[in-house]
């Protein structure tokens, strides 16, 4: 990574509509934005983040309450998420960019891409929620009535030194999950707090119920035809299956689909230096485009089923 070290992936603080939230950013060029997944922030981007910003403007924010940013009560639905990165966006002065996101991640940069359309220029999901059901039972139930309980346990100091001290003896072992845990341990740092812990839960019951995914893109993923996409997937992954990622390929005309086979769900901490090629590679060699509204008129169009409405008598 010459001419990027880790110094550049720094964090700065910006006050949105009265609530701090903090984005990193490194480099200089084209824009790309990182959007975490949930217990996730934007420092677990680092690697990836570092990589691109040899080429590219890196912005990564924490999501409201997630990481560093705020823990307000309030709406955690995507749609709000989404709005909060346009918001942080405007105000930093970044136009149009190419956009990843990852597992929760992928839901929101998918939501910011319905809503702000002229503001994608490509779109890159990677272990992407919101493409199906199917999602790890531990996600289904911490989504149940009772569950701040048992994340209030999970979260507590105590737990979290004994997973530190579990990395510890991972890392002597020489074991590559070693950062892993670690970046668990330092994820779930947040959770210790009651606001860190109501802001997760609020999450992911805006998409996650007992029964799995109740948020779908698939049904739309047809609008994302002209811009360039990519899809990312860990071929270990058992949190969200890697079918969907290959049948969002199928319904996103002219998308690129690539599976990673030493990464599970974190593709950005399990082999960064191979998430980071395929995004260079996406950016390389494709053209950006982002919809004006004629066009995203017209695409709604296509698959419009227009009848008559007869009332009974």
């Amino acid at each position: 990574m010459a001419g990027v070290s880790e110094t550049d992936f720094e964090a700065w603080d910006v006050n949105l509509h009265g609530h701090r939230v903090i984005y990193r950013a490194a480099g200089s060029g084209p824009p790309v934005v990182l959007v975490h997944g949930m217990v996730n922030s934007s420092r677990h981007w680092r690697e990836v983040a570092l990589r691109l910003a040899e080429s590219h403007t890196v912005i990564a924010p924490d999501l409201i309450g997630h990481g560093d940013s705020a823990t307000p009560r309030g709406d955690y639905s995507i749609g709000a998420h989404a709005a909060a990165i346009r918001d942080l966006l405007v105000s930093i002065g970044v136009g149009p960019a190419t956009f990843v996101g990852h597992s929760l991640g992928g839901g929101v940069a998918m939501q910011f891409f319905w809503q702000f359309p002229e503001r994608v220029e490509r779109l890159a999901l990677v272990s992407s929620g919101g493409l199906g059901p199917e999602v790890r039972w531990m996600l289904r139930g911490a989504a149940l009535p009772g569950a701040a309980t048992a994340i209030r346990l999970a979260a507590s100091r105590r737990a979290l030194a004994a997973l530190e001290a579990g990395g510890d003896w991972l890392k002597s072992r020489g074991s590559r999950r070693a950062g892993y845990l670690r970046a668990v341990v330092r994820a779930m740092r947040p959770l210790e707090q009651a606001g860190g812990r109501e802001a997760f839960l609020g999450t992911l019951r805006s998409v996650i119920d007992f029964h799995g995914q109740r948020v779908s893109a698939v049904d739309r993923l047809y609008l994302l035809g002209p811009v360039p996409s990519l899809i990312v997937w860990g071929e270990r992954d058992r949190t969200i299956p890697i079918e969907h990622g290959r049948r969002a390929h199928e319904l996103i005309p002219g998308s690129s689909f690539v599976s990673l086979p030493r990464a599970a769900h974190f593709p950005h901490l399990e082999d960064p230096e191979g998430l980071s090629a395929a995004l260079l590679d996406f950016i390389a060699t494709t053209r950006p485009h982002s919809l004006t509204e004629a066009e995203w008129a017209e695409l709604i169009a296509s698959r419009t089923v227009r009848r008559r409405h007869l009332r009974a008598a």
